[in-house]
């Protein structure tokens, strides 16, 4: 598989909708992770990403303005112990009181599927990651319609052990725009990580389509000792 540009992925794009990264930094210290939302409609963009304990949540920016809050109110990023989950909608919640019962990643999401929002059917992504003395591995997950077909629910998991610096993988939710919005296919595309975290939050968030984008979110977990550092950047200020 060859190394993709994650800048040049996305500047291919002008709508991937939500999207999660996840890898090691070039230097082999820290975890590297990235969730962006991108929106259509007036509702989408009207958003922000807000720190909530050791994760964030979406909130209306203008709350006269928030419509159907279904879809689009939740906490991509929830801490449950050594564990970082990242997700683009509240199987976040799923997956952390799951797996707070000693469930796997997996098994929590055989609770979930697809959004339903059709004509659509977004597909939901998911990743977590797993930092403890020293040590790191990931894994990610995309719960898919059967081609469109709401019937039928396709359920992938990919797990990277002991990751490579400078490497990182990209998943989302749709291959381009379109009516109705195509969905990712394939497994998660292998990009490659540099920079430290304020120079890959500016990277990512200046190759994402201008008038599509939302907010960014960029955590840095230290490896070694499990601390971590945040960078968000919210289009609405």
């Amino acid at each position: 598989m060859n190394k993709l540009s994650l800048e040049t992925e996305l500047k291919g794009n002008s709508y991937p909708g939500r999207g999660i990264v996840i890898g090691k930094s070039a230097d082999g210290k820290y975890a590297v992770t990235a969730y962006f939302i991108m929106g259509r409609s007036e509702n989408s963009r009207n958003r922000i990403f807000v720190e909530d304990g050791e994760g964030i949540r979406t909130q209306a920016f203008d709350p006269s303005k928030l419509g159907d809050p279904s879809l689009i109110i939740y906490a991509p990023v929830r801490v449950l112990g050594n564990k970082t989950i990242v997700t683009n909608g509240d199987q976040t919640d799923t997956i952390y009181e799951l797996m707070d019962k000693q469930q796997t990643f997996e098994q929590s999401l055989r609770t979930r599927e697809f959004e339903p929002d059709a004509p659509n059917y977004t597909p939901r992504i998911s990743g977590i990651m797993h930092v403890e003395h020293g040590s790191y591995n990931y894994a990610m997950s995309i719960l898919k319609s059967n081609n469109g077909n709401p019937d039928s629910c396709n359920r992938y998991t990919f797990a990277y052990e002991n990751p490579a610096a400078g490497e990182g993988r990209f998943i989302h939710t749709y291959m381009g725009d379109g009516n109705p919005l195509p969905s990712f296919e394939g497994e998660p595309k292998l990009v490659e990580l540099e920079g430290e975290i304020h120079d890959f939050a500016r990277k990512i968030w200046d190759s994402l389509n201008e008038e599509n984008k939302v907010s960014l979110f960029v955590r840095y977990i230290e490896i070694e000792t499990g601390s971590y550092e945040t960078v968000i950047i919210n289009k609405n200020k």
